[in-house]
């Protein structure tokens, strides 16, 4: 039975929770739960750093094919299908990493999880600006923000669950046995997608049917500040998030501790929703995106500066609150630029100079870890990437 259609600027607000299940994902699952399996799967398959950073680069060109599919699978199948669909595969490429040892089949599940995310990444975003049309510009920022710390969620489930089969099991099965784990519970969080999407019917038939690809020059002019920040801001945030918790294991830090670190960066992440709402809604312009991207380099100088149980927390929490305020601040500035035809699309490329970025930079920093700086000089070319991303 088809659901009453309900004004966009009413929809209720457990919606959008259960829209954050894409984020939780396409990102906590997929691709930020990897640096806490990473440190096992390098001494079980001899891993060098380069390979480690490879694997999520394919994960991240994979994200950047599924921005670049994103419009034209909400045209093709409707933004619902696409959306759950794009999660399906995602679920179904993390059982699949538990599956291989092999270095180009497991290259190829990374890659697959970061199409399917992509595609359910970009499209969730846009059913959630289609559904807060109405809605006052906090608000709005407010809606943004739940969707994308779903990510947030998605790191703290990985945190509460992960290190746990890590620590019980033998080596041999443990890292495998994790990424079945998050295969499951990915499996658990899509029951409330479905009900949430029927709320959003309305939404998804309101999708423009002519919002295509041809119009990208015209959004990468309009936008070309945010686009070459978010390029950038991609490249330094993800060498973080691939390499901190295998810098944290070379520093000694204590297994406990680090379990600790990811649950605060991941509750700080999911808290950020309600935090930034009243900023984005007020700044114009880039400084909301400049301005969260400087709270991110503080979270990724502390560890670098000290390891102390006070300076891990503190970069947990400085860059857990920042990371994904700084995707809703980008989207708000599509937003708030351009027409509701073209949010989608906007919000597709925006997401391909994202996908750029990640796929650049893990590469790079796992090269720069090889010499004789180790990881801490990875992290210190993570820093800079997003310095220069807040000047853009």
């Amino acid at each position: 039975m088809t659901p009453p259609e309900t004004s966009r600027g009413h929809v209720p607000l457990w919606v959008f929770f259960a829209l954050a299940a894409g984020p939780a994902i396409a990102l906590g699952f997929a691709r930020f739960a990897y640096a806490l399996i990473l440190p096992a799967m390098m001494r079980r398959l001899g891993w060098s750093l380069t390979t480690a950073g490879a694997m999520n680069t394919a994960n991240a060109a994979g994200y950047l094919v599924g921005a670049l599919m994103a419009p034209w699978c909400t045209v093709r199948l409707g933004a619902a299908r696409a959306f759950l669909g794009g999660l399906i595969l995602t679920v179904m490429a993390l059982f699949g990493t538990a599956l291989t040892d092999n270095q180009v089949v497991l290259a190829l599940f990374r890659l697959l999880s970061g199409v399917a995310g992509g595609v359910a990444f970009v499209v969730g975003g846009g059913l959630v600006a289609q559904a807060s049309a109405g809605a006052p510009a906090r608000c709005a920022a407010t809606r943004l923000g739940i969707y994308f710390s779903g990510a947030g969620l998605g790191i703290i489930l990985s945190a509460g669950t992960v290190p746990f089969v890590l620590m019980s099991l033998p080596p041999a099965i443990a890292w495998r046995l994790a990424w079945a784990l998050l295969g499951g519970v990915g499996l658990l969080t899509l029951m409330g997608v479905v009900p949430a999407l029927r709320q959003l019917a309305h939404v998804a038939h309101a999708e423009p049917r002519d919002s295509r690809s041809h119009q990208a020059p015209g959004l990468v002019r309009r936008l070309r500040g945010v686009f070459v920040s978010y390029g950038l801001y991609g490249a330094g945030y993800i060498v973080y998030m691939t390499f901190i918790v295998a810098f944290l294991h070379g520093q000694q830090v204590a297994f406990g501790e680090i379990v600790g670190f990811w649950t605060v960066l991941g509750s700080a992440a999911w808290a950020s929703a309600f935090l930034w709402g009243g900023f984005l809604g007020w700044a114009s312009g880039g400084r909301g995106v400049a301005g969260l991207i400087g709270l991110v380099v503080g979270g990724v100088l502390l560890p670098l500066w000290s390891t102390t149980p006070l300076a891990i927390l503190g970069s947990a929490v400085l860059f857990g609150s920042a990371f994904l305020g700084v995707v809703t601040a980008v989207t708000t500035v599509a937003r708030r630029n351009l027409p509701a035809a073209l949010w989608t699309p906007a919000l597709a490329y925006l997401t391909v100079a994202f996908g750029l970025g990640q796929s650049i930079g893990p590469l790079l920093s796992g090269l720069v870890s090889n010499g004789p700086g180790g990881i801490r000089s990875g992290l210190a070319l993570s820093a800079a990437f997003l310095i220069l991303g807040a000047l853009a």
